[in-house]
């Protein structure tokens, strides 16, 4: 990580940037629409409601351009010096919510702790395919993040066949950090940040959002919750309620403080554990599920994508303060 002094800017000079304005489709995903994506994966709906049909507060369906498709064998095999597998997943849209609402900030939070619900739920399912090694959850808000046109707000889940390249460097990080300490470099981290407090943004409820130490881009934020858990699926009703109240706070600070910007949200989980014996011996002590949401404020150039280096203008202290005293 570079902290670049010469490009700094004061943090509210983020909050300039003017949204190009985009002409409003019709949107598939608003109720009464159905008949305009995909049959249902998974729906929360009241039990006199159809499927297909108006009455649900939130639906999965498939993606109608799947970076990966359910059907097909893996067939891994090899291709001169490299391996090939066929391009088997599955890739699935949560609509999250019926109303035409664009940014999840503006949910309430019982309606994001829905959502949260839902991702445990559908991660749990896909898991139950042994073709499947990892899910990933994750949002694009915004054009500039990979949202498209629609301003309806949804996430995406992705299984996939092999766990990541960013998921396994994560994991052999952290299981490198507790072989050394017998200890967890995320719980380590936690603890340090709130000793600290220069890069804490918020502090609720068993859960902290943090501006991370090396920080890739201006105003990253991590959310972790405080007690150890690999898994973000291990968590119970009232974490769960928690954590909806924190994300909504720090995405309306985000949307309030630096004039709605575009964004992605991934969360970071431990990925299935079905392996030979011992492969995961110490993921459940050496790993801790996170999110990491990255406000589109900056681009990733030549530099970058040459050295692996990432620029930064701001340091995250200087950003945490300022969404701490972003006042809703």
């Amino acid at each position: 990580m570079i902290i670049s002094t010469e490009r700094a800017r004061r943090p509210d000079q983020f909050s300039n940037h003017q949204k190009e304005e985009r002409v409003e489709l019709p949107c598939p995903f608003c109720e009464g629409e159905e008949s305009n994506t995909p049959p249902e994966i998974y729906a929360i709906r009241p039990r006199n409601s159809t499927r297909n049909g108006p009455g649900w507060d939130l639906r999965v369906v498939p993606s109608i351009a799947p970076f990966l498709r359910i059907e097909g064998d893996l067939d891994r095999r090899g291709n001169g010096l490299y391996d090939v597998m066929n391009g088997v997943g599955a890739h699935e849209v949560v609509v999250e919510t019926n109303q035409h609402i664009a940014n999840m900030a503006d949910l309430s939070e019982e309606q994001i702790a829905k959502v949260l619900n839902c991702y445990s739920d559908r991660i749990l399912d896909l898991g139950k395919d042994t073709r499947f090694k990892y899910v990933l959850v994750f949002k694009n808000y915004g054009r500039g993040a990979g949202g498209g046109e629609i301003k309806h707000t949804r996430s995406q889940l992705i299984a996939t066949p092999v766990n990541p390249k960013r998921v396994k460097e994560e994991l052999a990080g952290a299981r490198l950090y507790y072989d050394y300490h017998e200890r967890c470099v995320f719980c380590d981290l936690i603890k340090q940040e709130l000793a600290q407090k220069e890069r804490v943004i918020l502090e609720l409820d068993g859960f902290v959002a943090v501006s991370p130490f090396a920080a890739r881009f201006p105003f990253e934020t991590w959310i972790l919750p405080k007690r150890h858990c690999s898994d973000y699926t291990c968590m119970d009703a009232e974490s769960v309620r928690n954590l909806s109240r924190l994300l909504k706070t720090v995405l309306l600070k985000l949307k309030k403080g630096l004039n709605d910007p575009d964004y992605n949200y991934v969360i970071h989980t431990a990925p299935f554990r079905r392996q030979k014996s011992g492969y995961w011996k110490t993921i459940d002590y050496d790993y801790h599920w996170h999110i990491e949401i990255m406000p589109r404020l900056s681009k990733v150039a030549g530099f970058e994508w040459g050295t692996g280096f990432y620029i930064c203008p701001l340091p995250p202290e200087e950003t945490a303060k300022f969404l701490r005293e972003v006042q809703l």
